[in-house]
């Protein structure tokens, strides 16, 4: 078949609104700017703050009226340079330690950019970007074992990766109808289970979900920080012998305060005896699967239904990039497919490509998350990758070698995986000094929890760049901190 001919380009007259540049040299010229500016911050980071606080004037800078008129885009580019890049949150630094915080690559920032050029829809039809998050979805069904037939789809976050979780879930104990219906009287008896220490999106899941988060039991930690199996085991018979109907166990691969990992291999047995669904929040635990030395760790998570993980976190790639993997391709799909006569699948043409990712998660319009993914992946590959994460943990435990060292500091958690908490001397309005002095010095910023009734500090390392010696940095400083308050 002869292709047509493409019309001819006619120039742009001031009657035809446009946004590209009347000046493709002078945009390009300020792109270089802007380019190697960002590769400077990134190269040099480590002469700045981790963070400092923003003076009230530059805040008061973004309360501006919305503009009306256009403005040179190299001012605007001053204004970014001057007042946002130097207030970030600092997870691009080294001495962040505080929140479980990937720390990006320049080859991530560079895919990003790419990636807006496209500016692809990856909701569906048939183009290469959607190519590229298919093959993303393999690599992560081989990543964590799952079997052929597994489904994915990138996400902001574990946030949203844990809600299609639970929805998942739902429509697997009361069965797609419940999309229509509502959940009904069956799903008032629905009863679910997670660690106290659970992240707070599993019981917003439960919210959203419509189940609500009575239907959620709290299960306690042992001494290990993992959920309690024979008090499992207790609530499950419990529920049971009140005509409730258990549906669902979530367990968690590195919770967010001590790192600790369930037993998963177990709670899958409880699942597969009972008849539950097992998801697992791996929101940055479940990249353990990339070091050989950390696997072990989370062996159990290739049993799961499905998995929720952050490949913004131990994976390095730019904000944002959660992503949820799911066994049952079919019961995924029944949970969020909605045709409409807009939306339907051609065999041939732009509109092919069934079936398409929106038919997998709330979103039709979605970014091009997988090229970023994609680039950090082929181009680091898996090996220094794993390499990484297991450095991650190799400073926890470098820290936890410190604090055990210094008399004035108690070791509140050890290192399990890469997260530590500590505290200096016996007062928590001093650590909780410490830690915001900590943050205006520039020097870390580590954050608080609590810790058995004691405000600890609390360390994670997730940022590639961290090395030993800022490791010792922050440990000096807490010390010349503490002593000094």
């Amino acid at each position: 078949m002869d292709t047509p001919a493409l019309p001819p380009e006619t120039p742009v007259t001031e009657t035809e609104p446009n946004l590209d540049p009347q000046n493709w040299d002078e945009l390009r010229a300020n792109a270089h700017v802007m380019l190697d500016d960002m590769l400077d911050y990134i190269a040099q980071i480590r002469q700045r703050p981790v963070w400092q606080p923003i003076p009230d004037e530059i805040r008061a800078h973004f309360r501006a009226a919305l503009p009306q008129q256009p403005t040179e885009l190299a001012e605007v580019y001053a204004q970014f340079a001057e007042e946002v890049l130097p207030y970030a949150a600092g997870n691009v630094h080294p001495g962040f330690m505080g929140w479980v915080q990937g720390g990006g690559t320049a080859v991530g920032m560079l895919a990003e950019m790419l990636a807006g050029g496209l500016n692809a829809n990856l909701g569906g039809r048939d183009h290469m970007p959607v190519e590229v998050e298919r093959q993303i979805v393999e690599w992560s069904r081989t990543l964590l074992g799952f079997p052929e037939g597994a489904t994915g789809l990138f996400v902001t976050g574990s946030s949203l990766a844990n809600l299609i979780g639970i929805l998942v879930a739902r429509t697997r104990a009361l069965g797609k109808g419940v999309r229509a219906k509502g959940l009904g009287e069956a799903g008032a008896t629905l009863r679910a289970y997670a660690s106290v220490a659970a992240h707070r999106c599993i019981p917003l899941g439960m919210d959203l979900s419509g189940l609500g988060t009575d239907a959620l039991r709290p299960i306690p930690t042992d001494a290990h920080g993992r959920m309690d199996l024979s008090k499992l085991r207790a609530a499950i018979a419990e529920d049971r012998a009140a005509g409730l109907k258990p549906f669902l166990i979530v367990g968690t691969a590195g919770t967010v305060d001590t790192g600790a990992i369930d037993e998963l291999e177990t709670i899958a047995a409880i699942c597969a005896a009972e008849d539950m669904h097992f998801h697992i929040d791996g929101a940055f635990g479940a990249m353990a699967v990339l070091s050989p030395e950390l696997k072990p760790l989370v062996k159990g998570i290739e049993l799961a239904d499905s998995v929720a993980f952050d490949f913004h976190k131990w994976g390095q790639v730019p904000y944002d990039a959660g992503f949820v993997l799911v066994r049952n391709g079919q019961l995924h799909r029944d949970t969020f497919a909605s045709p409409a006569a807009y939306l339907r699948p051609n065999a041939k043409g732009l509109a092919a490509g069934a079936p398409w990712f929106s038919d997998f998660g709330p979103d039709l319009s979605r970014g091009f998350r997988a090229l970023k993914t994609w680039f950090t992946l082929k181009t680091f590959g898996i090996t220094k990758m794993g390499e990484v994460v297991a450095h991650s943990c190799a400073l926890a435990r470098h820290l936890e070698a410190r604090v055990r060292a210094e008399p004035q500091l108690e070791l509140l958690t050890p290192a399990q995986l890469n997260i530590v908490c500590f505290r200096y001397g016996n007062d928590d309005a001093t650590n909780a000094k410490i830690v915001v002095d900590l943050h205006e010095s520039g020097i870390a910023a580590p954050s608080t929890t609590t810790i058995a009734g004691k405000l600890a500090i609390r360390a994670a390392f997730v940022n590639h760049r961290t090395k030993f010696r800022d490791v010792d940095a922050m440990v000096d400083a807490v010390l010349k901190l503490g002593a000094s308050s």
